[in-house]
């Protein structure tokens, strides 16, 4: 039990501590002074000023030892580091998990797909579809779903994640043009699950994973920042059909928490909708589908 609190209270100080130090002081109404600043942002003291509380108590949360701060409190740190709605709402997150703990953690969410879930994946080619885990292991697909991310196949089952398919594989740079912003999205979706989830062993073997073999993660994961750029559309560089541009669309499925339905679209008639139309035709069938060995089965002409 104490070990939890402390890690709790900890994940609270961590991300007061990635923010602050993201404030710039001129941001908030502070004058540049003639000292120089040994670390960039905010200090301790000015956050403390800005929010109304004693430099101390402050000094306590960023440390974890102070693990139960008021809703008003919360509030008025929020406010002086200028959080968005989002960032908001994880900080409340945050306090209340290191404010009350259950005795036990929950287990971690099911990874079982559900059977008509495959058939729903089977139902929108040749959109393509795949449900992802909270931590992002591609669970099931269609055809075109796991083609979309080019040499995605080559990695065994288990391996399929499309965070460390971003972060670590060799095609993932080339598919994406716009790679910057679009890891920076992910790493704020996984910043935002650990953050309410710190002790999930699959959140916290994939970023375990991703810190030692990814340099560039590592760096992001140290902003903590808890919210990205959601593109509604992405582009893909793909060495099979070349360049498309598809609408995205993720959904949480009801019934199984943690999971998410992920699908994209294209304008029918447009360049984009025939590429991703040859995409699913060149897509191998999973093994053991009923079209893998004896091709399309087409109605019997009468």
């Amino acid at each position: 039990m104490a070990s939890e609190q402390h890690t709790s209270g900890n994940e609270l100080g961590r991300f007061l501590r990635a923010r602050r130090t993201q404030t710039s002081p001129e941001s908030v109404g502070f004058t540049p002074g003639a000292s120089v600043r040994r670390t960039p942002g905010l200090r301790r003291e000015e956050l403390a000023s800005l929010a109304g509380v004693s430099i101390d108590y402050y000094i306590r949360l960023e440390r974890g030892k102070e693990t139960r701060p008021s809703p008003g409190v919360v509030d008025a740190l929020a406010r002086a580091l200028r959080l968005d709605d989002e960032e908001h709402h994880h900080l409340r997150e945050l306090a209340a998990r290191a404010a009350n703990y259950a005795p036990e953690p929950p287990p971690p969410p099911s990874r079982t797909v559900r059977p008509h879930l495959k058939l729903l994946l089977e139902t929108m080619r040749p959109n393509p579809a795949y449900i992802v885990s909270r931590s992002m292991d591609l669970l099931a697909w269609n055809p075109g779903g796991l083609a979309l991310y080019a040499g995605l196949a080559d990695w065994p089952a288990k391996q399929r994640n499309l965070a460390r398919y971003l972060f670590l594989h060799p095609a993932a740079r080339e598919l994406f043009p716009d790679w910057e912003p679009l890891v920076r999205a992910c790493v704020a979706r996984l910043r935002a699950q650990a953050g309410t989830s710190p002790d999930a062993p699959d959140l916290a073997g994939l970023v375990g994973e991703l810190v030692l073999k990814s340099p560039d993660f590592a760096k992001l994961w140290e902003r903590y920042e808890v919210i990205g750029r959601k593109n509604v559309q992405k582009t893909f560089h793909h060495p099979e059909v070349g360049v498309l541009t598809l609408r995205g669309q993720n959904m949480h499925l009801e019934g199984t928490p943690g999971q998410r339905l992920c699908v994209y679209t294209a304008e029918p008639g447009s360049p984009d909708h025939d590429a991703m139309l040859l995409l699913g035709l060149s897509a191998p069938e999973p093994a053991g589908h009923p079209d893998a060995t004896t091709g399309r089965q087409r109605p019997a002409q009468s």
